[in-house]
């Protein structure tokens, strides 16, 4: 069965643009110029991603993110205004796990759509792999089951929050730049500075609880990186 990507932008040519793009890979695509029929869209098929724009009347993009967020996982991407940085940080503070500019190159957005489809199906397949299942001081994380749990209390992540939870885990000890971090769960290499993981980083200690000027479990190393304490 295909995998299924919902388009959400009241610019028509865009939305349609991208919809032909998404069909020549062989996704299944729905596409919807208003918020509300997307929302009705979610609650009757079972969809692998979304793209949503920012900027639409009614329902915002951030609005529709939230709103999707209550009761689904799977990866949505932002699609923002040039220029916007607080757009993309907002995206990613309400559980965007990405974002990508406008005017956009649709191979890009194709490109970005592949990476996030493979982590995600990555992580919820059900084939053992090797330590797939790493426990920290009350910390569970299993990328069987892409459970975690912090002191038997699951904790409900987005497939990007726990690619970067795993991976700081499975290199316990080691300090990791948000370079090294980028590169390591978006599949890209890093161009430019931006906030992106550290926005996710900051989620991750909300979600954990933790104190982020005395966190337990995700540490801040000082012009370095991040790291999780053996």
């Amino acid at each position: 069965m295909n995998e299924s990507v919902m388009i959400v932008d009241d610019e028509k040519e865009i939305a349609d643009l991208v919809e032909v793009y998404l069909k020549n890979e062989n996704y299944e695509v729905f596409k919807f110029y208003d918020p509300q029929e997307a929302l009705q869209c979610v609650q009757e098929h079972s969809l692998d991603l979304a793209i949503l724009d920012v900027m639409m009347p009614g329902m915002d993009g951030f609005t529709l993110c939230r709103r999707l967020r209550e009761h689904h996982k799977f990866p949505i991407l932002m699609l923002t205004a040039k220029g916007e940085d607080l757009d993309k940080i907002t995206g990613l503070t309400i559980g965007a796990d990405d974002y990508i500019t406008k005017p956009f190159n649709p191979l890009e957005l194709v490109a970005r759509v592949k990476a996030h489809l493979r982590r995600y199906t990555r992580y919820n397949e059900r084939e053992p792999v090797q330590n797939h299942r790493i426990e920290i001081d009350g910390l569970v994380i299993d990328r069987d089951t892409h459970h975690c749990t912090l002191y038997g209390i699951p904790l409900s992540l987005t497939p990007t929050e726990f690619s970067i939870l795993w991976i700081l885990c499975e290199n316990r000890g080691k300090v990791l730049s948000s370079e090294r971090l980028f590169e390591m769960v978006w599949g890209e290499k890093y161009l430019e500075s931006n906030n992106t993981v550290m926005v996710h980083i900051r989620r991750l200690r909300e979600k954990m609880n933790e104190d982020s000027r005395k966190p337990k479990f995700i540490k801040t190393v000082w012009g370095v990186g991040y790291q999780i304490d053996k």
